[in-house]
């Protein structure tokens, strides 16, 4: 008699990989849009096409699927920063690279801005378990490289003077609000600020922008350091 494979469907324990990917993408589209405190696992087990039983068995509770949304969204951008940061490059090549790499993964990474945010006002109540573990893990490393590039671009005189402590968070504000506010942009302009063309245009206009506050001009003097 001929043994007769069993193909596991999706919601099963057959295929744990793609159920849990399932049911963290329909998480991040949950918590985007609700926040924690509004957000439902049962929204989420029906938009992953799972039963909430198996997905309280990948997560014990709510607030754990948070957390693995967390270390999605926050790992995803860690790891594609940090392997731009690693490039030999001079340091305004190296500079330009980590901005249109931390750019990049939010153009195509829509619900970030919202996570951030809500994470973000989440820790100001005091209310995030979260957010110290987050920090350490993901922000701490990010920030202490780019200051170093900052110090690095100083020193060789490619870098005007500048606060690393103050540029730094003015720089990813540059780069992220614009998606953060985009529905303030689309009833100004009358136009999709999340259509491609406007994407390249704002990107090219983010990458000026940083250039423009930090490079010294090429055809000056470097005086080195800090001076």
């Amino acid at each position: 008699m001929k043994s007769v494979a069993v193909k596991s469907r999706l919601g099963t324990r057959g295929r744990p990989e793609e159920s849990r990917a399932a049911i963290l993408q329909a998480a991040v589209g949950e918590f985007s849009r609700e926040g924690v405190a509004g957000a439902r696992t049962d929204a989420i087990a029906r938009s992953a096409r799972v039963n909430k039983a198996l997905l309280y068995y990948y997560f014990k509770d709510k607030e754990a699927l948070y957390g693995a949304v967390l270390d999605q969204v926050f790992g995803g951008l860690t790891k594609a920063i940090q392997h731009t940061l690693a490039q030999d490059l001079r340091p305004r090549e190296k500079l330009l690279a980590y901005v249109g790499a931390h750019f990049d993964y939010i153009a195509s990474h829509p619900q970030y801005p919202s996570i951030v945010q809500g994470e973000m006002m989440r820790a100001g109540r005091g209310r995030s378990v979260q957010f110290e573990r987050i920090t350490r893990q993901y922000f701490q490393p990010v920030f202490s490289r780019v200051g170093a590039l900052l110090e690095q671009g100083m020193t060789s005189g490619e870098f005007r003077a500048v606060d690393p402590a103050h540029f730094i968070p003015s720089m990813i504000a540059v780069i992220v609000f614009y998606f953060s506010s985009a529905p303030v942009f689309r009833l100004l302009s009358g136009a999709d600020p999340m259509s491609p063309e406007r994407i390249a245009e704002r990107r090219e206009a983010v990458l000026d922008f940083i250039s423009a506050a930090l490079f010294r001009q090429r055809h000056q003097k470097s005086q080195g350091g800090r001076k």
